[in-house]
């Protein structure tokens, strides 16, 4: 197949979408950075300049993605997984601290963050070994392998310490779902995760109440349906598990947690005010996206935003800038922007022909999605700060070129499906 008909089979409105996002993040990054003391536009030491070359470079990284035979990104699956983990132990011998987490590598003036790009390599991975073993995900020690390849680079990430950037390995489950995992797992992440915060929330003895309360709604629900008492030891045995697992909540979040982060969970629960420390961003992410109303206040004339009353605002706090200066209407834009190129790559991944794209377009839409929830989440103050950026948008070159390779690899997939025919 010639290289005209290969350029034709990209999926042009995939690209549309991620320029749109990468302009639109680009222009708010100027507004949270301008500093009106400049008198020249290409003055490199500028944020927004600096982004501006990060883009640059994105569209070479492109052109190099899809120029690359598809077949390769299978082939070489493991052998970039196996680089990316030997890049993230690296990182205790020769990373950089930076605001307390060793996650960078630092070349001068330019650092690095592999952990940006780990989470395509573990995509890779994935979809590897669920299309070339002809995974069965019902299967114990099939789930315990694609669970291996999950958990290896989030457990290396997490002493740097880097809790936000393990977090985004929990979308996985996502395409694991899609390839037959049972539903299961899915409720207990849920229900896990529920019971967690509701521990916190409420205390161990009125969560014990719930537990033991609604184990009984089920028990005579089941027991009236079907006529016949319901094996008892069962929900014994639930039920026992579930205080066991509420009253261990408080020694995890003691002694895994950090300050900062117990602080900003406290908050949200409304259990501390502080609206001047640990919540002092979240407080003025909230005060400027309220603030721009339904229109904005216009570009660069956010008052939040000019008066650099959220502290790193172009970074993970950049959605604030949207909601000031672009108001209601311009938030619902970008939202629906996420949701399309969400969507979008979901469909692309449901028409592939082969198991590796398909997985691995899961994997896209699944990273792409809890980015985006969670930092909206994080920056309306619905979530704790937990440090993850908002694709695309979020200043920083090592995660624009992450994205850019995630979502690209899948472009390049997705145009030479005619390979797996």
């Amino acid at each position: 197949m010639s290289q005209r008909t290969v350029f034709l089979k990209f999926d042009w409105l995939t690209i549309f979408l991620f320029f749109a996002l990468v302009a639109i993040g680009w222009v708010n990054i100027y507004s949270a950075s301008l500093d009106d003391s400049s008198t020249v536009f290409f003055d490199f030491s500028q944020i927004y300049i600096r982004q501006l070359l990060f883009i640059g470079l994105s569209l070479g990284l492109i052109i190099f993605l899809l120029a690359v035979d598809a077949k390769f990104y299978e082939r070489f699956s493991s052998v970039i997984y196996i680089v990316s983990l030997l890049s993230l132990l690296g990182l205790f011998v020769f990373g950089k601290n930076i605001n307390g987490a060793t996650s960078w590598y630092s070349f001068g003036s330019f650092g690095l963050q592999p952990s940006e790009f780990a989470k395509a390599a573990t995509a890779l991975a994935l979809a590897k070994y669920v299309s070339d073993m002809q995974t069965n995900m019902r299967e114990f020690k099939h789930q315990l392998r694609t669970f291996l390849i999950i958990a290896l680079p989030a457990l290396f990430i997490i002493p740097q310490p880097d809790p936000g950037s393990a977090l985004v390995y929990a979308a996985f489950i996502f395409p694991l779902y899609r390839e037959g995992l049972h539903f299961v797992y899915l409720l207990l992440g849920f229900f896990a995760a529920a019971l967690f915060v509701s521990t916190l929330a409420f205390g161990v003895a009125w969560v014990a109440v719930g537990i033991v309360l609604i184990g009984a709604l089920i028990f005579m629900y089941n027991f009236k349906r079907k006529r016949k008492r319901p094996p008892l030891i069962r929900y014994s045995i639930i039920a026992l598990a579930c205080i066991g697992f509420a009253f261990s909540v408080n020694y995890i979040f003691n002694n895994f947690f950090e300050q900062r982060h117990r602080d900003r969970f406290n908050i949200v629960l409304g259990k501390e005010t502080d609206s001047k420390g640990i919540g002092y961003n979240t407080n003025q992410s909230e005060i400027a996206i309220g603030s721009g109303g339904w229109t904005g206040k216009g570009w660069t004339q956010g008052t939040q935003t000019k008066g650099n009353f959220v502290p790193e605002q172009h970074t993970d706090y950049i959605f604030s800038t949207v909601g000031e200066e672009w108001g209601f209407v311009g938030s619902i834009v970008v939202v629906f922007l996420f949701v399309a190129l969400i969507i979008r790559v979901l469909y692309l991944s449901e028409r592939q022909k082969n198991t590796f794209a398909r997985v691995y377009g899961y994997s896209v839409a699944a990273i792409l999605f809890l980015h985006f929830f969670v930092n909206v989440g994080m920056v309306t103050g619905l979530f704790p700060t937990v440090g993850i950026p908002l694709p695309f948008f979020s200043y920083g070159g090592s995660g624009l070129w992450g994205f850019t390779i995630l979502l690209f690899i899948f472009v390049r997939l997705d145009g030479g499906n005619y390979y797996y025919t």
